[in-house]
């Protein structure tokens, strides 16, 4: 069973991992840590019309949650909040509850679902969308701000 948690593709993932390091100057930053086993991501995003447009991470995790980390960063750029929130959910739904993999632009997680076997690994596998979850809901926030207070002048 481990073969399966581990396998070749998940590796490869591992060692390619896109959009690592941070961005210059993001609209906001979220940083998330599996208490559990320490797996710790900071990730930076640039939010425009409410899509990403820029994206970088910071990841020291275990390879599952480089894993996800590295489909979630191939994946994002153009993605809105709620595609990223629904891949979250259907992630954690795959994990947890036997739900249906992810669908759309992160479908390449259902890679993934044989850590639903190992609960222990559910944090870590999910704390890159977490952290992108909450990072887009920040810079929404603060462009929707922004927005409305240079419209009241």
């Amino acid at each position: 069973m481990i073969d399966d948690l581990y396998s070749a593709k998940i590796l490869t993932l591992v060692a390619n991992m896109p959009r690592a390091g941070r961005l210059a100057a993001p609209d906001a930053t979220s940083e998330k840590t599996a208490k559990l086993c320490g797996s710790r991501i900071v990730v930076d995003v640039t939010i425009q019309d409410g899509q990403v447009v820029d994206y970088a991470q910071d990841v020291s995790a275990c390879a599952l949650g480089q894993a996800a980390a590295a489909i979630l960063g191939a994946n994002v750029i153009g993605a809105e909040l709620s595609e990223i929130e629904l891949a979250r959910d259907s992630l954690a739904a795959m994990l947890k509850s036997n739900g249906s993999p992810p669908a759309g632009r992160f479908a390449e997680l259902a890679v993934l679902e044989p850590v639903k076997d190992y609960p222990a690994r559910h944090a870590s596998t999910l704390l890159a969308f977490d952290a992108t979850v909450e990072a887009v809901r920040k810079a929404t926030a603060r462009s929707e701000t922004r927005t409305s207070t240079a419209g009241a002048a």
